[in-house]
């Protein structure tokens, strides 16, 4: 049994009870993130993903794109859909899968963190409600942000333990973070930072001669497990080629074939990083002018965190002040805080635009003195309730009444219908249903002769491309009406639709338009005209605001 300050090992008739307890919360974790997977339709991220992942599962050719996200996501999509199918909920499955796991990451700080802060910190990363909304999302950032925290985790364990299992842990888990998202590029300077912050205390404290040590025993330690690191590097040389390696596709296997193996060998280790460096950092050298200033991308970014997270952002606040101040401070924990802090200036810089999805990653950093807070004020109420005194009793049920019911406000917000002034969805998320058009679409496209060639026709100059694309990546000229397609291509690749487009609804000829017309509002009665009587109508959203179309479906 644990004791009162929730130090204790918390063991009873052979079952730890912490591993117990934080096996619960991984159970509801994977429930809250796998029910009603399907509930609201792709957002143009996801789109994207879900089309070229399709492309990907025809033809087996895929090789990195920063542009178009890490790797790790296709390859895990890949799997998923080829596994449950082509719907939503499959395509969504594994970032899901990974999210609803991410609350098991908190036992590798166990030793560190006591019993009830551990299952605390597993707590938070299951019901922090950013991060269950981007759970269920097909975006590379809760993947980036969990197997971060596993680098961090697998070696507090390995300082705990003396285990040297955890490093290679880690050493995975870095690859699979920076294959998963480029933001994971920024966790690099912050840890780093972060470790010298910790360091450093000592001697912001008087106490230089404890900072000299640690960094004595840090060179030690360096020196002791010289062997375990070189290991370590080879795991995660070996797990960077399966990442970021090509997939040729065909009779060009890429990585699975002696021949085609150095070629492959060179694009994870040379092409691949190039490309990151050419996008994502040269790029910047020249920002646009219509580029985020810094202090709103930061107010923008604390207001996401305020509206979306804040649980771990009052908890770590508490927890951080409470440990740092106290007699045993603990350096995971100012880590944490360190680290989440130093992220609220560094991934407003690192984000092109101010999005909800980049808050994500300072969640489980913040999860880790937000654990002490909750862990603390859980110990502190059930403490008074045992108290004689019943008006402790009453004051403590107030307390987590008023607590639950502000979570239960903010968790709404995940399941909830789309809204512009919703803090969890950005403006290129459907607010419509669109079921109902891509059923009448699908029975369409059955039903038509497919006589002409085409099943669908985007039509105008917003959506008009000079060819449909079974391979990335998309001409300049293009790009633009691409992506006003969005998250189209994913739903009518889906359903193995044949696609073209014309600038005005006139080249269609008389005698065979499509089944399925894709146009602007502004075309609507242009393309009526020419279509003609037999097509429904649908006024679809693609987005909160700004991103209406209209879908003519022969009935």
């Amino acid at each position: 049994m644990s004791d009162g300050d929730g130090t204790g090992a918390m063991r009873s008739g052979g079952i730890d009870r912490t591993v117990l307890a934080v096996a619960v919360v991984v159970a509801l974790a994977l429930v809250a993130r796998l029910a009603f997977l399907d509930g609201r339709p792709f957002h143009w991220s996801e789109g994207r993903v879900g089309y070229w992942t399709l492309r990907y599962l025809d033809t087996g050719a895929y090789s990195y794109r920063p542009a178009a996200g890490g790797p790790v996501v296709y390859l895990g999509t890949r799997w998923a859909i080829a596994l449950l199918g082509t719907s939503d909920a499959a395509a969504r499955s594994a970032v899901a899968l990974v999210g609803g796991l991410l609350p098991a990451t908190a036992l590798l700080f166990r030793g560190p963190l006591r019993d009830d802060e551990t299952v605390a910190l597993s707590a938070l990363l299951a019901g922090s409600p950013l991060l269950v909304y981007y759970s269920r999302f097909l975006r590379g950032d809760v993947l980036s942000a969990a197997f971060g925290l596993v680098v961090v985790g697998g070696l507090v364990r390995h300082r705990t333990t003396g285990a040297r299992r955890p490093i290679y842990l880690s050493a995975a888990a870095i690859v699979l973070a920076l294959g998963s998202s480029g933001f994971a590029v920024v966790y690099l300077p912050l840890w780093l930072v972060a470790g010298t912050l910790v360091v450093d205390e000592a001697r912001v404290e008087g106490i230089p001669a404890a900072a000299h040590a640690r960094l004595a025993a840090g060179v030690a330690w360096l020196r002791a497990e010289s062997t375990t690191l070189a290991r370590a590097l080879f795991v995660f040389l070996g797990v960077a080629l399966l990442v970021f390696a090509p997939r040729g596709g065909g009779t060009d296997p890429g990585l699975w074939n002696l021949r085609t193996l150095p070629a492959a060998v060179a694009f994870a280790f040379v092409e691949a990083p190039e490309r990151f460096v050419s996008l994502r950092f040269a790029a910047r050298l020249t920002p646009p002018a219509d580029g985020n200033s810094f202090l709103p991308a930061v107010a923008g970014y604390v207001r996401t965190l305020a509206a979306t997270a804040w649980p771990a952002l009052v908890f770590g606040l508490v927890g951080f002040l409470r440990d740092r101040y106290s007699d045993d401070a603990r350096g995971v924990v100012a880590f944490g805080a360190y680290a989440a802090g130093l992220g609220l200036l560094a991934f407003p810089i690192a984000s092109m635009d101010v999005e909800p999805w980049t808050a994500v990653h300072v969640v489980p950093l913040l999860a880790l003195p937000g654990a002490v807070g909750l862990a603390w004020l859980a110990r502190a109420l059930r403490s008074r309730a045992h108290a004689s005194d019943p008006a402790w009793i009453v004051a403590a049920l107030l307390v987590a009444s008023a607590g639950v019911a502000g979570y239960g406000a903010t968790a709404a917000g995940v399941y909830a219908s789309p809204e512009p002034g919703s803090g969890f969805s950005q403006f290129a998320q459907p607010s419509d249903d669109i079921d109902p058009m891509l059923a009448a679409a699908d029975a369409a496209i059955a039903d038509d002769d497919g006589s002409d060639g085409a099943d669908v026709a985007y039509v105008g100059d917003r959506l008009y491309t000079d060819r449909e694309y079974p391979l990335p990546p998309i001409a300049v000229a293009d790009r633009d009406a691409w992506g006003a397609r969005l998250p189209l291509q994913w739903y009518f690749e889906r359903i193995g639709a044949e696609r073209t487009s014309v600038r005005t609804a006139a080249e269609f000829g008389a005698d065979a338009p499509p089944p399925v017309v894709v146009t602007t509002p502004d075309r609507r009665v242009t393309v009526n005209t020419n279509l003609g009587d037999g097509y429904r109508q649908y006024d679809v959203r693609l987005g909160l605001w700004n991103r209406q179309i209209v879908v003519f479906v022969e009935q």
